[in-house]
C-alpha cells in the first residue's frame, strides 16, 4: 500500500502546553490527515483535517468560542477532497474514511466524501452524539460536521475481529483487523479523546507505519518521553488514559525505534506532507 500525508491548514498553541519544557510562545499545529491506496480496494483516508465547512460550523455562538480559542488558518491551504482531486481521484472515488476520533479538526472534510464509508469508534461516537452547545465545544465537537445519514454508512472498529499484534508492537497487545487482511489495524489510543484510534499499516512485506492521531502532539515527546504541560491535561477527555497510553508509546519506541509513528500535529509529519511515503524505506 502506498500512504501520503497532506496538510490542510493549521492553529497556533504555545509549545510549552505540547512538550514539557517547550517554549512559551506559539508555534504552527498542523492539520494533517493521511491518503492510503490500497492495491484491491482503493483510495481510503485517515481522518479529512480542516476544510472551509470549519468557519460555517463555527459562524454561531458558543461554536464560535472553538475558533477564538483555537485561532485557525486553512486560506491558503487545500482541503482534503482538493488534495485528492491534485492526486489524480475524484472525492466520490473515496471508498472509506477512517475517523481517528470526533475533535472538529479531523472531520471538518467529511461532507465531501458522498460514497465513502465511515470506520470508527461506536463507543466514540456514541460520547458526542449527543453533545449540543457549549457540552460540544467543551469536547472540541462541532456537530454540524457530522453528515446527515452518517449512521447508514458506519462501519464500527469494534466489530471489526480482533487479532493479536505481532511481539514486536508490545506493549499494546491486541488490534482491530479493519480489512480483514492485516494491512490496516486499529489500535486504540485513548486519552486526548475518548475512544481514539490510530492505524497499525501493513504491506505486503509486514513493514509497518504507526498513523497515532493525536495520542501525542509530535514523535519528539515520544522518543525524548516529555509528557505535554500539566494545563494541556483540563482539555484531554481522561488524563489517566492518556497518560497510559503516552507511557505505551514510549516503551513501543523504546523496543522498536524503527517503527515510524506520525501524528496529526506533528512538526516531523509536516515535513513529509506531500510526499509519497513508502513503509518498506523504514524510518524517515
Amino acid at each position: 500500500m502506498n500512504i501520503s500525508l497532506f496538510s490542510t491548514g493549521h492553529c497556533k498553541q504555545l509549545e510549552a502546553l505540547s512538550i514539557r519544557g517547550g517554549r512559551w510562545g506559539n508555534i504552527s499545529f498542523p492539520g494533517i490527515f493521511a491518503m492510503i491506496e490500497h492495491p484491491e480496494l482503493g483510495l481510503i483516508l485517515f481522518d479529512t483535517g480542516y476544510s472551509e465547512q470549519f468557519y460555517e460550523a463555527t459562524r454561531r455562538f458558543p461554536y464560535r468560542l472553538y475558533r477564538w480559542i483555537t485561532p485557525v488558518s486553512i486560506r491558503h491551504e487545500r482541503s482534503a477532497a482538493q488534495h485528492v482531486k491534485a492526486a489524480g481521484f475524484s472525492p466520490s472515488e473515496v471508498r472509506m474514511v477512517f475517523i481517528s476520533h470526533f475533535h472538529a479538526d479531523h472531520i471538518c472534510g467529511l461532507n465531501d466524501f458522498p460514497n465513502a464509508e465511515f470506520i470508527c469508534s461506536r463507543a466514540g461516537y456514541q460520547s458526542i452524539k449527543p453533545l449540543k452547545g457549549f457540552a460540544a465545544v467543551k469536547r472540541a465537537f462541532l456537530p454540524e460536521l457530522i453528515p446527515s445519514g452518517f449512521e447508514a454508512r458506519v462501519r464500527w472498529i469494534e466489530d471489526a475481529q480482533v487479532v493479536a499484534l505481532h511481539a514486536s508492537f508490545a506493549p499494546f497487545k491486541n488490534g482491530f483487523d479493519l480489512l480483514g487482511d492485516g494491512k490496516l489495524i486499529a489500535l486504540e489510543l485513548s486519552g486526548h479523546a475518548l475512544h481514539q484510534f490510530g492505524v497499525i499499516m501493513q504491506d505486503e512485506s509486514e513493514n509497518h507505519i504507526l498513523l497515532g492521531a493525536d495520542a501525542c502532539w509530535s514523535a519528539r515527546a515520544v522518543k525524548e518521553n516529555r509528557l505535554p504541560h500539566p494545563l494541556a491535561f483540563l482539555v484531554f477527555d481522561h488524563a489517566k488514559q492518556y497518560k497510559e497510553t503516552f507511557s505505551r508509546l514510549v516503551e513501543l519506541n523504546r523496543l522498536n525505534p524503527e517503527l515510524p509513528m506520525l501524528f496529526t500535529h506533528c512538526e516531523e509529519a509536516w515535513r513529509m506532507c506531500g510526499s509519497r511515503l513508502d513503509p518498506t524505506e523504514g524510518d524517515r
